[in-house]
Formats: structure tokens, C-alpha cells, sequence
């Protein structure tokens, strides 16, 4: 799986030390209350789709960009669900990175679920009752996802706030 470009340089310059980097993640349900979901190809988890903002990318651009490059579902973002901020991640090549998290509830208007890039295994749509093995985080912004009345949820002063 290719980093974007932008990263890459980053990375020459500044080798493994934590950056602070921007993501997007899409909760789309259908009209049976089912959520997308992609099977990652760089660990093997189920994830909702997302990924790395460009710069200067608007976030809701970019949920739209990374929900279509790794499923083939376009979306309409509707409500900015939630925003959150991840522990250190450090992947198997020592980078280090902290990502900003924004989470949109997005409305499924077009393409088919696929594999669309090198970034999944695969891909599809699953009832709650049905879903695949997550980490915490997952089901944590999917339940925000699902439950965002148009407040977006946050953490202030450690209290979980909408």
C-alpha cells in the first residue's frame, strides 16, 4: 500500500519522529440501516473507509475521495459526526504518527461496493447484528456515526461531549 506523496517527502525529511496528520473515516449506511466496510490490506482489519487528508484537502472532499478509492461507493457527507484525536500509532517500519480523526455520516449515492484499490482486501455491506471483527475505535465512530443528530461529537476537559 503506497503512502500519498506528500507523506513520502515528509518522511525523507524527518525519517520515523511522530507527525501529527489529518484523516477522514466514513460511517455509509444504506436504506437497510447497513454499513460499509472495508477488509484493510496493510493488517487485515475491518475498518469503515478512510484515510490520510492531502494538503489543503477540505475533509469532506477527502471522506468522498477515500470512500470511493477503496470501496467504489460514491457518498454525500451529511453530518460531521464526530472528531477525535488517536494514541500514537507506530507501524512495523518505525514511523511514528498521531492522526487528527474526523468522522462523517455519509448517504450512499452510487458505484458498487468493490475492491477499488490496492488499499483492501475486501469490501461490503453489513447488518449490526452481523458485523465483522473490529477494534474498539471502529465501533466507537460507527456508533457516533450512526447516532450524530447533526452535533458533532468530542472529548473536552475528558468528558465525551455532543
Amino acid at each position: 500500500m503506497a503512502i500519498p506523496t506528500f507523506l513520502a517527502d515528509l518522511r525523507a525529511l524527518v525519517g520515523t519522529r511522530k507527525l501529527w496528520l489529518s484523516a477522514a473515516a466514513a460511517v455509509v449506511l444504506d436504506d437497510q440501516d447497513r454499513v460499509l466496510l472495508a477488509q484493510r490490506a496493510d493488517d487485515g482489519r475491518w475498518a469503515l473507509p478512510g484515510g490520510i487528508l492531502e494538503p489543503g484537502e477540505e475533509p469532506a472532499d477527502g471522506v468522498v475521495r477515500e470512500c470511493f478509492e477503496e470501496t467504489g461507493v460514491e457518498v454525500v457527507p451529511e453530518v460531521l459526526a464526530s472528531v477525535s484525536v488517536t494514541p500514537d500509532v507506530t507501524y512495523p517500519n518505525g514511523d511514528v504518527t498521531q492522526y487528527l480523526v474526523l468522522v462523517f455520516r455519509c448517504r450512499a449515492v452510487g458505484g458498487e461496493a468493490r475492491i477499488n484499490d490496492d488499499e483492501s482486501l475486501a469490501v461490503g455491506w453489513f447488518g449490526m447484528d452481523e458485523l465483522p471483527p473490529m477494534i474498539e475505535q471502529e465501533h466507537q465512530r460507527l456508533r457516533e456515526g450512526r447516532e450524530a443528530k447533526g452535533g458533532t461529537f468530542f472529548t473536552w476537559d475528558g468528558k465525551e461531549r455532543s
